[in-house]
């Protein structure tokens, strides 16, 4: 998810509030915006109309100077990278990044979490036999077993050899998607695939193998549409800036399930890069400069020419019409019918064509449109707090909870159903590093989220309640 975002002033570029003051003034009534769909929940719409201030009150100081909360709320450590121990015996990987629960037939959960881990990153993920990509890789995933009260059971090396596991998608049969955020060829063995994962069944995840029909690319996450079974994927690159792709299965396969993407043939299906297009039918080369909540572009889908990306990548290559970009392509999740994706910030010095501190878009494949649904203007007077959306996630209890990446502080936010937000979490760790890897337990008891680092995974209880 790195680099975070330049704090230099750009001369004649559009200015604003910055994003601290943006939540800070959210958190006391909303900015007013009328957003729709679950995203519109999002930094953003009225204020409460029933007197009851949106979200659980203000973050109290946590005198261990790791996670503040709001009054009731309690947080412990399930993993540290270098402290707690894999089964194995061996320390916690590194930065762990993206993650995803899945409930256990017994109570708990089980807890697939990235490392995104790449050069000299450590401690790596161990290489294990037959659970192996490729053992000159410290990247992979471990799996958590916590109880249904949170509490630590076990952790082992679900997947291992892979380079800089970021985020991934959660898949509608119930395994985890995890994506590598590289180009790199790391002794001789070409990297930048998606990996499946299974929560349950070890015997399942022997063997890695990429999902190549899905393109080797710097990959950053991935949504699973579930009734037409079409995955969309992100591109955190540049020099250029990154493609949003789809890849829709091929003819014939009557449905996709648990370990079938690993029995496909690496050229099944279709792989596309998004065209945007206006009303009028002119083309839309960079999503960046779009401001306006409610710009609209019509969606259409160029052939990716060689989706392996053999001697160029794949958003380098020769498109029969070219298709369209944008700087830090990051998170994604499929609601509503569609597939939310951000861009967490744009400058003209990393070539975009224009500057923003965050846009979220909506892919509606029904209408074949994306269209935005909350921009955040670019502000030279950036104090470092709260900038850069990232990772997104829906909450049990309404709205939705975004993990923050950038520069000073870094919170977890949420969001009321109707369109407040508040701030649920604050990272007190030295380094002031990301959050990543926010879910959900089924049971919806606990809230897991990360902070890369040093590298804490953390189990959040407390008294959550259905915002209104």
């Amino acid at each position: 998810m790195a680099p975070v975002p330049p704090t230099a002033v750009e001369p004649d570029e559009p200015t604003g509030l910055s994003r601290r003051e943006m939540l800070s003034r959210s958190a006391q009534g909303g900015l007013g915006l009328a957003l729709s769909g679950s995203l519109g929940l999002l930094f953003g719409g009225p204020a409460a109309a029933h007197g009851r201030p949106a979200g659980y009150g203000p973050l109290i100081p946590d005198p261990a100077g790791i996670l503040s909360l709001p009054q009731g709320f309690h947080y412990s450590v399930i993993a540290e990278s270098g402290v707690t121990r894999l089964e194995t015996g061996e320390p916690t990987p590194a930065d762990p990044d993206g993650s995803a629960a899945f409930p256990l037939r017994r109570g708990g959960t089980a807890l697939i979490v990235n490392h995104e881990i790449s050069g000299s990153d450590a401690p790596t993920v161990p290489t294990v036999p037959d659970h192996t990509f490729n053992p000159a890789a410290g990247g992979g995933t471990t799996t958590i077993e916590v109880d249904a009260r949170g509490r630590r059971v076990r952790e082992y090396v679900s997947l291992a050899g892979t380079v800089n596991n970021c985020a991934g998608g959660r898949s509608p049969w119930g395994t985890w998607l995890t994506c590598e955020e590289t180009e790199a060829t790391v002794a001789g063995v070409q990297h930048g695939w998606v990996f499946e994962v299974d929560p349950y069944d070890q015997r399942a995840n022997r063997a890695p193998k990429p999902i190549k029909a899905l393109g080797r690319f710097s990959h950053e996450s991935v949504a699973v549409d579930p009734l037409r079974g079409v995955i969309y994927e992100t591109e955190d690159a540049g020099t250029p800036n990154g493609l949003f792709y789809r890849w829709t299965p091929p003819r014939g396969l009557r449905r996709l399930g648990r370990g079938v993407l690993r029995t496909l043939p690496d050229d099944a299906g279709t792989l596309e890069a998004l065209r945007a297009l206006r009303p009028d039918g002119t083309f839309v080369p960079d999503l960046s400069p779009a401001r306006e909540v409610g710009t609209r572009y019509r969606t259409r889908w160029v052939t990716v020419p060689d989706r392996f990306a053999a001697t160029t990548p794949t958003r380098k290559q020769a498109y029969a019409e070219e298709p369209t970009r944008s700087r830090k392509l990051e998170g994604m999740w499929w609601g509503d019918g569609g597939c939310y994706f951000v861009c967490s910030f744009a400058r003209t010095a990393d070539g975009s064509a224009g500057v923003h501190d965050g846009q979220v878009w909506f892919l509606d494949p029904r209408a074949q449109t994306i269209e935005l649904k909350i921009h955040f203007e670019y502000t030279p007077d950036q104090d470092g707090d709260a900038d850069g959306p990232d990772n997104i996630t829906v909450s049990p209890y309404g709205g939705l909870v975004i993990a923050e990446d950038g520069e000073g502080a870094s919170h977890l936010v949420g969001s009321t159903a109707s369109g407040e937000t508040f701030f649920l979490a604050r990272n007190e760790l030295a380094g002031e590093s990301e959050f990543t890897g926010s879910t959900f337990s089924a049971d919806r008891r606990t809230l897991f989220a990360n902070v890369q680092s040093p590298g804490h995974v953390f189990a959040i209880t407390g008294p959550f309640r259905r915002q209104r």
